[in-house]
């Protein structure tokens, strides 16, 4: 029986590096081909072992770095912003939902519900944004939009409230005087540290990401955050390109085109792959008690 139980799990273990080198070998292609030459790429295509080294994608990219480190700093400044104001409305919101007592618990569970099928569409949502609250051209139009709070991630938040906080702990905080504020603060928050971790990541990922916002809402290239910047970069050397092939530029313009388009996806997702380690540990726990158990 030992033995059998060892041999499923190294099994487990194989089958998982190699779901794990499934994950890893596209980005690693994907690093490697935005150091190869844009005459290796159109010669040999794609190689994990390419025949000429060049930096001319970055060189290229790089060209105006004060953008560059703009973006990237107002990303940060962003991402940081808007997940934290997102995990405090959240929490806000899940932690009420859960509770038993709660009047009218089933109208707003409700309302959370519906609007993950439903929404108003493009052009409502932009024209509330744009004529009722003038977030356009400011810091707010790359926060509030889509990513203040969701759904989803109330419905993950209280789901774990309920089946992981026991309603005796609650009682107990209760009878020593605590207030609701008190409770969450004090109780509830240090319990809950595997999920609010795990939205913490995802919501981070997506402000992080987030460049229809931007495209929407900015037009004044100092509110560029990086992924809006990068996009933009793409678009004008494939503009440049198509020009260049059509005649109208002058034909001696080389453009690495194929490596800019790997280095944009490198420069993009490089900083969340560092931080993604420091939120592992309670990303898989936070994952599977918050979604699977409700």
């Amino acid at each position: 029986m030992v033995e059998k139980n060892r041999s499923f799990q190294i099994g487990v273990h194989l089958f998982m590096i190699i779901l794990t080198l499934f994950c890893l070998i596209p980005f690693l292609l994907l690093v490697v081909s935005s150091f190869t030459a844009e005459s290796a790429l159109l010669k040999n295509g794609y190689s994990f072992f390419p025949s000429k080294i060049s930096f001319d994608a970055y060189k290229t990219l790089l060209v105006d770095s004060s953008s560059i480190m703009r973006g990237y700093f107002l990303s940060f400044v962003v991402t940081v912003s808007g997940t934290l104001c997102n995990i405090l409305l959240t929490l806000l919101f899940a932690y009420p939902l859960s509770r038993r007592d709660l009047p009218g618990k089933g109208f707003f569970s409700f309302m959370v519900f519906f609007t993950m099928l439903f929404n108003g569409g493009l052009v409502p949502t932009y024209m509330m944004w744009t004529g009722v609250f003038h977030i356009k051209n400011t810091l707010w139009a790359l926060i509030v939009p889509n990513l203040m709070m969701g759904a989803f991630y109330v419905i993950m938040m209280r789901t774990y409230f309920t089946t992981n906080i026991p309603e005796a702990v609650l009682e107990a905080a209760r009878i020593d005087g605590a207030g609701e504020f008190r409770t969450l603060v004090k109780v509830v928050v240090p319990m809950s540290k595997p999920i609010i971790a795990t939205i913490v990541l995802l919501v981070g990922l997506n402000y992080w990401n987030d460049w229809l916002n931007g495209l929407y809402y900015v037009n004044d290239d100092r509110l560029y955050s990086i992924q809006v910047l990068l996009n933009k970069m793409l678009m004008d050397v494939q503009y440049l390109m198509t020009n260049a092939a059509s005649g109208a530029m002058n034909q001696s313009i080389q453009l690495p085109a194929t490596g800019i388009k790997m280095a944009v996806a490198v420069m993009g997702a490089l900083p969340m792959f560092i931080i993604y380690p420091f939120f592992q540990q309670y990303f898989v726990q936070g994952i599977v008690i918050g979604a699977v158990k409700g």
